[in-house]
């Protein structure tokens, strides 16, 4: 089966949307939560509520997108029903910044709208591609979802400085705009004709499978995506902080300084699922996970903003290698007969690491400073790669 490209293309619009949002979110809201008062372990919690959402709504909206039956197909009605709930809170969040139950209300909102779609939309990842194009079509949308996340950190940063509305809205938009892409322009294919006699696994009896028998390869890897989100998203929640707190860097330069993560995201991600396909899904992301680790540590010591700004363009590259593939891994492990429930499992893993890790780094810094950081996210870094390094296969 050829490689179609520009379809791939136009499905990255839903990534790209996707991505548009989440680094807006995880980098402006926490200073305005630190504006109210809340500590830094309230604002790590709060953080989380995105997650605990998706632990239950994700999973369920998942396995629920294999069995939904429409005239638009089985994901897109999930796609129409929550972008626009969540531009409509995502733009609401900086106007009602001052008063702390406005703000929650529309941080809920924005969570759970977000929640209805982001499982169905990624899982055409399984339903149009065979399991030897996933790693390369996965490159192709998470370049996509680079681009979002680059023009959302850099933009977002410079229409901060003009306006604080001004990113949110701006976001929202381009969030409404690449899903309406994927809406006009993806065909979805035919429910697998077993779905009409089978009922479809939910995200319980994916995890079951997984988990079960000789074969503990799933639950491996399932570990592994919640260690190392563990470790990313503790960075991520509070990178603007400790900019701000220990390096002395305005929020929006800080939010500005990400761009360079995101770039080289964007730069290797196509490389990244061209790697896999020829060593293989695992070396390639124990390869990323090393680099990350590496480079973690060394963001320690680093006090110059230039050596940081390329030290966080390197962990673009080697967080390329990680996250391109490890979606892929999971439907190796899972099959091709639950997709959705699949990609729900994925993001079960990853929401539990990511309600985790804020609140825990949140804590730690509340004990100690923003420095700690650093050595909280290369510990479980170092966790997932040796997660990873339990899984045996010849060649995923």
């Amino acid at each position: 089966m050829k490689f179609d490209w520009k379809k791939t293309f136009v499905l990255g619009f839903g990534f790209l949307g996707i991505s548009v949002i989440w680094p807006l979110f995880n980098s402006l809201i926490p200073p305005f939560l630190e504006d109210l008062g809340l500590s830094a372990l309230v604002v790590g919690f709060i953080l989380t509520w995105d997650n605990l959402i998706n632990m239950f709504v994700q999973p369920w909206v998942g396995a629920r997108s294999d069995r939904t039956r429409s005239r638009w197909g089985r994901r897109k009605p999930w796609l129409m029903a929550g972008a626009p709930l969540a531009a409509v809170f995502f733009i609401l969040v900086p106007f009602v910044r001052t008063n702390f139950a406005l703000i929650a209300l529309a941080i809920l909102g924005t969570n759970i709208g977000m929640a209805l779609f982001r499982s169905p939309t990624v899982a055409y990842l399984g339903d149009l591609y065979p399991a030897e194009q996933r790693s390369k079509a996965n490159g192709v949308i998470n370049l996509m979802g680079g681009v979002g996340g680059a023009i959302a950190l850099f933009g977002g940063g410079a229409l901060y400085k003009i306006g604080v509305p001004l990113p949110f809205i701006v976001g929202a938009l381009l969030l409404l705009i690449a899903i309406g892409v994927v809406l006009a322009f993806v065909r979805e294919p035919a429910a697998p004709q077993a779905a009409n006699e089978v009922v479809a696994p939910g995200v319980w009896d994916s995890l079951r499978d997984v988990s079960r028998g000789d074969n503990p390869n799933g639950m491996y890897i399932l570990l592994a995506i919640f260690c190392w989100f563990i470790a990313w998203n503790a960075v991520e929640a509070f990178f603007t902080l400790y900019v701000r707190n220990v390096l002395g860097i305005a929020v929006g330069s800080g939010t500005q300084m990400l761009t360079a993560f995101a770039a080289m995201l964007i730069l290797f991600a196509i490389p990244s699922g061209l790697i896999a396909t020829r060593i293989g899904r695992k070396p390639t992301i124990m390869i990323g996970l090393i680099g990350m680790t590496i480079g973690l540590l060394l963001a320690l010591v680093l006090t110059n903003t230039l050596q940081l700004l390329v030290l966080l363009a390197l962990m673009g590259g080697f967080w390329a290698l990680v996250n391109i593939n490890s979606l892929p891994m999971v439907y190796d492990v899972g099959g091709n007969h639950a997709i959705g429930a699949l990609t729900g499992l994925y993001y079960f893993a990853s929401s539990l690491a990511a309600i985790t890790g804020p609140i825990v780094a949140g804590g730690l810094i509340d004990l100690t400073s923003h420095r700690a950081i650093w050595p909280f996210a290369a510990v479980f870094m170092l966790l997932a790669l040796v997660m990873m390094s339990r899984i045996k296969v010849s060649r995923t």
